[in-house]
């Protein structure tokens, strides 16, 4: 079986001056998060990395170098949320890329300090809240420097389809019950719920924000070697120190066959994203990934759409609304 290709940032956008620019990258302490906020820090660009662990986030800082500035955020709390935003926006004026990166994947029922359902409250709802505090900075930094600025939602291929109660099929946003108050709790539903909401997200900010303002975006970065994966593998292997050695031999033979690829290698589409000026509003950008239809295997930048029939623009809409109203929004609140 050939390896599948990675999707690689043209080099020349690495030699992209962004000295002055300021990024917020969230969870930028490992993974993903670290390979963005090292690659745009390389280039000038002052980070902020947004992240719960405040020891892992001191070491990551350290290792992205001087552009850099640890600022705690826990996504499943509210308070913790605008607490970070009123310390960035005391201490910064200015906001060029947003990128909601942080996550949780698969994890056992349980509910956030806001009393959501745990992955829709840290990969949704936290984040959506995040960027709705600061779209007035991304707005206003974009009108001064004559530049839009980028805001990148971090989904899945699991947008698209997804394990859930045993079958595979495409995630839906559960309006009646997003909470899982009455219908029983399923690991995989709510996970591909999640991730379709990141995608719903940034789908309705490009529809209510003018793309000369801000270009946002969604994307799957691939099935990258991180623990992300740890609930997944516990629940089919069970949790010993057997099952962690076995999980763990998974993982490198997948990686061994070019399947899973290194946190560099997932990072690389959320930096063409940030970094390519071709880049449209709204659209959809897939490294290479599990996909049922063979067509969109090969991902793309831009998929020429997201294949699932429940991400149209009325639940991008709906969302949005509904979303306000969980995190105690209005409309006018950030304007």
């Amino acid at each position: 079986m050939p390896k599948p290709t990675v999707l690689r940032c043209d080099p020349e956008l690495f030699e992209k001056d962004l000295t002055g620019r300021i990024a917020i990258v969230t969870g930028a302490n490992s993974g993903i998060g670290l390979e963005i906020a090292r690659q745009l820090s390389s280039q000038g660009a002052h980070v902020v990395v947004a992240c719960r662990n405040r020891d892992r986030g001191t070491d990551a800082s350290k290792e992205i170098g001087d552009g850099s500035f640890l600022a705690p955020l826990d996504l499943a709390s509210l308070q913790s949320v605008r607490a970070f935003c009123d310390s960035f926006l005391g201490a910064y004026d200015r906001l060029d890329i947003l990128v909601n990166n942080a996550g949780v994947m698969m994890c056992p029922g349980s509910k956030t300090e806001d009393g959501f359902e745990t992955q829709l409250g840290v990969n949704h709802l936290g984040h959506f809240l995040l960027m709705r505090l600061l779209t007035p900075v991304l707005v206003a930094t974009a009108r001064s420097t004559g530049r839009p600025s980028r805001f990148v939602a971090l989904s899945s291929v699991a947008a698209a389809e997804c394990g859930m109660n045993g079958k595979h099929g495409a995630p839906s946003i559960g309006f009646e019950d997003p909470m899982f108050e009455t219908r029983p709790y399923d690991e995989g539903v709510a996970y591909g719920q999640s991730k379709l909401a990141n995608y719903l997200h940034a789908l309705e900010a490009s529809r209510r924000i003018p793309a000369d303002q801000l270009v946002s975006t969604s994307n799957h970065p691939g099935w990258v070697y991180t623990p992300l994966d740890k609930h997944v593998a516990a629940k089919v292997l069970g949790t010993n120190p057997v099952s962690e050695f076995l999980a763990e031999g998974l993982r490198r033979f997948f990686l061994w066959t070019g399947h899973m690829i290194q946190p560099v290698d997932g990072a690389q589409t959320t930096l063409h994203c940030v970094l390519d000026e071709s880049v449209e509003s709204g659209r959809f950008y897939s490294q290479f990934g599990i996909y049922k239809d063979e067509a969109f295997k090969p991902g793309g930048w831009p998929m020429e759409r997201m294949p699932n029939p429940n991400a149209t623009e009325e639940a991008a809409e709906k969302l949005w609304e509904l979303s306000e109203k969980l995190v105690g929004l209005s409309g006018s609140d950030t304007q």
